[in-house]
């Protein structure tokens, strides 16, 4: 299978979506990119191993109502002390997202690989004022987190393999393996979005085609991901997720590989105890540039951009300015 350029997976958020970290809006804030970074394709041959180290960073920083331009957000507290939401209760100015993240896949056969993705670091740098519009409004920056995030393990079966043609699609299952109750600079239990892992089970099916007329330097592919989020003990369910990718890309000898992608995104609204949650889920179309290039001994090193097109979100909320990744991989 490596006479394919591209992987089948997305980096998410899917288990194979870099949103396997956290959804990519909602009330404080909480983002990742969600795009192909063509190195998660498994492995070629039963016995393989590949290893995927990549850091991704978003810059949420928009302040949008709907798809417009606002100069204040105004976002709920969810107060799982008192079991209620309160409404408008903090001025959202910024958070900014960085992850550190392994990814482990090994081939049992030909056809048949199953990974992991480990988030070894989340880090959200957050900063609001709290009590908005009130005499005790406050400035703080001190309720950001950092931690491990939530592992995702999986499998993925190449369904179609031909010449010109490849098929996979992959199963998987998130965990809640990272910190979902850290407390925030008053004591409480600290928002959702905010926490490095989501306290909940999810579920996510990935299916990726590619098409390469051999030996033309290019190839298009699509994919498409639904994620069925879980409810966690606090009662808190992020909303489920669908992402589409389509892109393509140019190979320039052996080594550089450029490719453009474009990501749409939709995320349902999160609820508490049942009730919808103001200001969470969104819709959105990103363009993806990147670039690998293939160093020999089986090892690539890769970057991508990804830049918001268009954004809508639910009530007021902040959203991407854009995001990156970069990193390398190595098949043993």
């Amino acid at each position: 299978m490596r006479r394919f350029s591209v992987c089948a997976s997305l980096w998410t958020g899917t288990a194979l979506l870099a949103v396997v970290a956290q959804p990519a809006a909602a009330s404080c804030g909480s983002a990742s990119c969600f795009l192909v970074t063509h190195s998660e394709e498994g492995v070629a041959t039963a016995g393989s191993f590949q290893v995927d180290l990549s850091f991704g960073y978003v810059d949420q920083t928009k302040k949008l109502d709907g798809s417009h331009k606002v100069d204040d957000v105004l976002v709920p507290k969810i107060s799982f002390e008192d079991e209620v939401i309160e409404p408008d209760h903090h001025r959202e100015i910024s958070t900014r997202n960085s992850l550190l993240r392994l990814d482990l896949a090994y081939g049992i056969t030909s056809r048949v690989s199953v990974f992991g993705l480990l988030p070894l670091l989340v880090d959200k740098a957050h900063e609001h004022f709290d009590e908005a519009g009130t005499p005790e409004e406050t400035f703080t920056n001190a309720d950001g987190t950092r931690g491990f995030g939530d592992v995702a393990l999986g499998a993925r079966y190449a369904l179609l393999v031909k010449a010109n043609d490849l098929l996979m699609g992959s199963v998987s299952a998130k965990l809640p393996t990272g910190a979902y109750k850290l407390l925030d600079s008053e004591g409480a239990i600290n928002e959702p979005t905010i926490q490095p892992g989501t306290g909940s089970y999810d579920g996510v099916i990935t299916l990726y085609y590619a098409h390469h007329e051999f030996p033309k330097p290019v190839e298009w592919f699509v994919s498409g991901s639904g994620r069925v989020n879980g409810r966690n003990p606090l009662e808190y369910r992020v909303g489920d997720e669908v992402v589409a990718t389509f892109g393509a890309s140019y190979a320039i000898g052996q080594r550089w590989m450029y490719s453009l992608q474009l990501n749409a995104r939709h995320a349902g609204r999160d609820d508490y105890r049942g009730e919808g949650v103001p200001s969470t889920g969104s819709r959105s179309l990103s363009l993806s540039p990147g670039a690998r290039f293939r160093t020999g001994d089986r090892l690539e090193l890769y970057g991508y951009v990804q830049v918001p097109v268009y954004q809508d979100v639910n009530e007021d909320q902040l959203a991407p300015r854009c995001g990156f990744v970069f990193g390398f991989s190595k098949t043993f």
